[in-house]
């Protein structure tokens, strides 16, 4: 007997978060050979231009559920389920589950399996390209490098977001936590509404097939009460891409070029950063005190 399929949603495939879509016929074209001198197959190409490595190691999947947190009555989007690894996990926890997979043959397999299962609703199609939820929400993932980006640029501007629980490259992972005493950018700008944690580190040697570097469980929290008032979100963002950007040699010179001097140098004093400081070395907490001091309040 057939399984119900009515839980099974098909998205127009914009792309794979990783690179192109696979391509459905290889007729004419000469076959491509792995490390061992063999044809590699239609998965092994579809796992390369997908960017695809699974978790197989059960502790690490342990340690990744129990960074999400998941509530039992939540809504959890969870991006790329692949073999169902996490996904086996998250329906016994969760109220709901959506699961984005673009691949098809691992779409086939997860219908499979959780066809019949009443709280997933598995989507084949491209997670970036979906609307977010009006209700609060979660996300999960173990995501391919080349997609991080974007991924994390559609959980930062999703409204109804509360957490995003994301296996990446630990290299991205530690510099958007600071681990390497610098800050970058994008979260700098983010920090007032979010909170950037590096919550793990995975060995390569966890997924299959190996990736060439090790990675990091990236944890973005929403934050219960805003730094910032949001009205301030575009003012605060200009203020830090404007120190970010160089011009005039340091912190202190790009804020004159368009604050008073005498302002920014007070601020800069009280806050304890030197006029010359690399602004990747500025804390998220200084950037916040600085615009408060040296950006003029509205009213």
């Amino acid at each position: 007997m057939p399984h119900n399929r009515g839980n099974r949603e098909h998205r127009r495939q914009l792309g794979s978060p990783g690179g192109p879509a696979a391509s459905g016929s290889d007729r004419g074209r000469p076959f491509r050979t792995g490390p061992s001198g063999a044809p590699r197959s239609g998965t092994d190409r579809s796992r390369r231009v997908l960017g695809q490595n699974f978790l197989r190691d059960e502790r690490i999947i342990g340690q990744i559920i129990r960074s999400v947190q998941p509530a039992p009555n939540g809504l959890i989007l969870e991006v790329g389920a692949g073999q169902g690894a996490l996904t086996r996990e998250l329906v016994r926890l969760c109220r709901q589950v959506v699961a984005y997979e673009i691949d098809p043959a691992l779409v086939a397999r997860l219908d499979d399996e959780f066809g019949m299962t009443e709280n997933i609703r598995l989507v084949h199609g491209d997670f970036v390209a979906s609307p977010p939820p009006d209700e609060p929400f979660a996300v999960v993932g173990n995501i391919p490098y080349a997609a991080t980006s974007r991924i994390v640029d559609w959980c930062l501007e999703a409204p109804n977001l509360t957490s995003a629980t994301l296996v990446t490259q630990l290299e991205y992972a530690r510099k958007r936590c600071g681990d390497y005493g610098r800050w970058t950018l994008r979260t700098v700008q983010t920090w007032p509404w979010f909170h950037w944690r590096l919550a793990g580190r995975i060995p390569r040697e966890r997924f299959r097939p190996m990736p060439r570097v090790d990675s990091a469980i990236l944890r973005l929290d929403r934050r219960p009460v805003d730094l910032l008032p949001a009205a301030q979100t575009v003012h605060y963002e200009r203020f830090v891409a404007l120190g970010f950007s160089g011009l005039g040699g340091s912190l202190g010179a790009s804020l004159r070029r368009r604050y008073p001097a005498r302002r920014v140098d007070a601020a800069l004093r009280a806050n304890r950063v030197p006029p010359q400081a690399l602004v990747g070395q500025v804390w998220p907490e200084q950037w916040i005190a600085l615009f408060q001091a040296i950006h003029p309040a509205r009213r």
